[in-house]
């Protein structure tokens, strides 16, 4: 009861802090704009104004949002650990009866009920409007589909939480961290895909169903994208939509992802010296 105690004390330290800082309004912005814009606006760039099918609409939104929420969750995160060491209020903190896992635990789930909260309030409002606006047959669907959605997204966003942890743990000052979480940001989201695109389109030989379901396995970005697109049954980005893993199987691979981070994160703040 006591450690449920004090991680709830730090969740809500964490929560107060965004909440201060406006941190929670400009990320919920952020998302709704972004997810109204792709719903009901995205068929503009054909010169005509139509609501998109379910299949094309979750591949336009996974595909928009897998830039997005990852970074959010690692400016969310970054100075976590390095700006309280900056500031000595780590040292403070670390001076009561409190451990550091119990520390990085509080943090963790702060953080994840903001980015989970905006998340909700973006992509919950953006479902609901189309399933009252949108075509009346698919209703069950569309709550189906933007369900896994807000759940697969709210998974990533963890998972980039601890990265931003691992970053901010490992940097001895927040504007090393700043350059650190862009390099993290560049790699797993637009370099890996790259790369991963190349592999595949040069057709080598080497190449099976089996080794593209690891390299989709060793990018939580493209875990993702891939369980989005399974999910709702789209043909786009081939390359993913071919993973011969299930859904569940995907997430199975992003929880594999947030517990050797959380692990890794952990094992980090407990050799870091002050």
């Amino acid at each position: 009861m006591m450690s449920q105690s004090v991680v709830m004390v730090i969740a809500q330290k964490e929560i107060k802090d965004s909440l201060r800082n406006r941190w929670v309004i400009f990320i919920s912005m952020i998302f709704l704009i972004l997810a109204l814009s792709v719903t009901f606006a995205g068929s503009a760039v054909a010169g005509h104004l139509a609501i998109p099918e379910l299949d094309i609409l979750m591949s336009s939104l996974s595909t928009v949002s897998v830039f997005i929420i990852p970074l959010a969750a690692m400016l969310v995160s970054y100075d976590a650990f390095v700006g309280e060491d900056e500031s000595g209020t780590l040292l403070l903190l670390l001076s009561y009866p409190i451990s550091r896992l119990q520390i990085l635990m509080g943090k963790l789930l702060g953080h994840s009920l903001i980015l989970g909260s905006t998340i909700c309030f973006a992509f919950g409002i953006t479902g609901l409007l189309l399933m009252l606006f949108g075509d009346g047959d698919n209703v069950q669907a569309t709550f189906s589909l933007f369900s896994q959605f807000i759940f697969s997204s709210i998974l990533l966003a963890i998972t980039f939480i601890l990265l931003g942890y691992i970053v901010s743990l490992t940097s001895s000052e927040k504007a090393k961290a700043v350059g650190s979480i862009l390099f993290v940001w560049f790699l797993f989201v637009l370099i890996y895909d790259l790369i991963l695109l190349t592999i595949l389109v040069a057709d080598l030989s080497f190449i099976n169903q089996y080794i593209i379901n690891i390299l989709i396995a060793l990018n939580p970005t493209d875990l993702y994208r891939a369980i989005n697109l399974i999910a709702s049954d789209s043909g786009s980005l081939g390359m993913l939509s071919s993973s011969t893993w299930g859904v569940l199987t995907l997430y199975g691979g992003m929880l594999v992802w947030v517990s050797g981070l959380l692990i890794l994160a952990s094992q980090i703040f407990k050799n870091r010296a002050l």
